[in-house]
């Protein structure tokens, strides 16, 4: 309008340009279909999308008895018998194969009733020790008690023939009182007898007592000596009798010390014998193979009678029937931020038939639901995270005709169709994954919703994508930590 009012015109509506850029008729048309060719594809981008990570996997379970089982040998050996055969069903506690010895040590069928006699004889020896040590203690008693009698009759003895000591030393001294006296008178004796106031007769009389009091010194004296003697012979026989007791006493501890250490030599040996019992016991209980649960058997390794086997080999694999279904499936890391424990996921098992939706699963036909129940903490070998998953108890139940090991695809999480394509184009930062753009967006929402009409006011387009994509991830569902 201002162009109209301001500019002579007329001389530049021969151009065909000018002409174009001055009928606003022409271009309505075309805006409008622009603006609806935006609008559209603004809505598609924004419509509810799941992401497209498959992974494969197999049926599998949590519970570690409910698994195939290796069936191995204890022992080394060779298969005598079979009893089952591949595609079998047994039982718990089935015998399912027997194998015989082929070690020289263990070829005797009675080795477990001779082990046992050697351990009975072995009990009566151990047994006749204990007895020879209650004889050798009996005996240290009775020396004991010999001891102390012969020791308490020869204290009386020494105490006797002390007093006898005693009693014989006074006499003793008595004596030589008496061979002093005698000496004496006998001297005045001589002398009246040389000034002649006694006769030779009594003189020769005075003599006699003399000799007799020297006599009865000596005798006594000697007797004096013999008792002394005798109290030494007395301690030396306490001496004597006191060594001859200990050595005889020692001689029956030594042999009483001799029947304990071979009373426990032969305790050792029969606590090895039962140790050997017991082993062999257990090991002709390895001879029949049981089944541990009831199941299938599958994969035969060893075929045939005669074959030898070595210990921890395996012989076969039972599958059990009955087991808590379970997915095992790898995730590449780059994919981890989508999977959160708890979180839905649909399923889709091999043998099953199925239309699948890649973007909207509710329109898909054959999918089951199931839950993230474990996530590894650690990558594994392959360079991928394993992850378990379980039936979703308020789902429906999934098949019954899924046997152990059967493959299956897992589609996982939920996010929009620009994320979805952020991701696809190869995104590898973790800034454009979807799942971080999501929970930044959950971090804002209520910034962008309060501000939401001065959004819309000041910058349309913006605001109206801003608003509308807030208002679909508060809408999604199955978001990892979304609420």
């Amino acid at each position: 309008m201002f162009l109209e009012k301001n500019t002579h015109t007329s001389r530049y509506l021969d151009y065909r340009s000018f002409k174009k850029a001055m009928d606003a008729s022409q271009s309505i048309p075309k805006v409008k279909w622009m603006a609806a060719i935006l609008i559209i594809i603004l809505v598609v981008l924004l419509l509810p999308w799941t992401q497209n990570i498959r992974s494969k996997g197999n049926v599998s379970t949590l519970e570690p008895q409910q698994r195939p089982q290796q069936i191995n040998t204890m022992i080394p050996g060779r298969i005598a018998k079979w009893y089952v055969r591949d595609g079998a069903m047994v039982k718990q506690g089935d015998t399912l194969l027997q194998i015989t010895e082929t070690k020289d040590e263990y070829l005797d069928p009675e080795l477990t009733q001779r082990t046992s006699e050697q351990l009975r004889s072995k009990n009566d020896a151990t047994e006749f020790y204990k007895s020879k040590v209650k004889t050798a203690d009996s005996q240290i008693s009775a020396l004991q008690q010999s001891l102390q009698l012969k020791l308490r009759q020869l204290q009386n003895k020494l105490k006797q023939y002390g007093l006898q000591v005693q009693s014989d030393s006074i006499a003793m001294a008595a004596a030589a009182n008496q061979l002093n006296i005698a000496d004496v008178q006998l001297k005045r004796q001589k002398e009246l007898y040389q000034a002649g106031l006694k006769s030779l007769t009594e003189y020769e009389q005075r003599q006699q007592y003399y000799q007799d009091a020297l006599a009865k010194r000596i005798g006594t004296e000697n007797k004096f000596y013999n008792s002394k003697n005798e109290l030494l012979n007395i301690k030396l026989e306490i001496s004597a009798t006191s060594q001859d007791y200990t050595e005889k006493i020692s001689k029956v501890s030594g042999d009483r010390f001799t029947a304990l250490s071979q009373a426990a030599s032969g305790q050792g040996e029969i606590s090895k014998l039962r140790n050997q019992l017991f082993n062999y016991n257990a090991r002709s209980n390895f001879h029949y193979i049981i089944a541990p649960q009831s199941g299938q058997v599958l994969q035969s390794i060893k075929a045939g009678i005669g074959e030898t086997v070595k210990d921890g080999e395996q012989l076969l694999t039972i599958v059990p029937l009955h087991f808590q279904k379970a997915i095992e499936i790898a995730v590449e890391p780059n994919d981890m931020p989508l999977i959160s424990n708890g979180q839905l996921v649909r399923v889709q098992f091999d043998g099953f038939p199925a239309i699948v939706f890649s973007g909207w699963p509710q329109a898909s036909y054959g999918l089951f639901t199931g839950r993230v129940a474990a996530i590894d903490n650690s990558i594994d070998a392959s360079g991928k995270f394993k992850v378990w998953i379980q039936p979703d108890e308020g789902s429906k139940q999934w098949p019954a005709g899924v046997r152990y090991g059967t493959g299956c695809q897992v589609i996982l999480s939920h996010c929009l169709i620009m994320c979805q394509y952020g991701t696809n184009c190869g995104a590898n930062s973790m800034a454009f994954r979807p799942i971080f753009i999501l929970r930044l967006l959950q971090i804002k929402v209520k910034r962008i919703t309060r501000n939401e009409k001065n959004n819309v006011s000041l910058y349309p387009v913006h605001g109206l994508f801003t608003c509308a994509w807030a208002r679909s991830v508060i809408n999604a569902k199955r978001i990892p930590g979304s609420n």
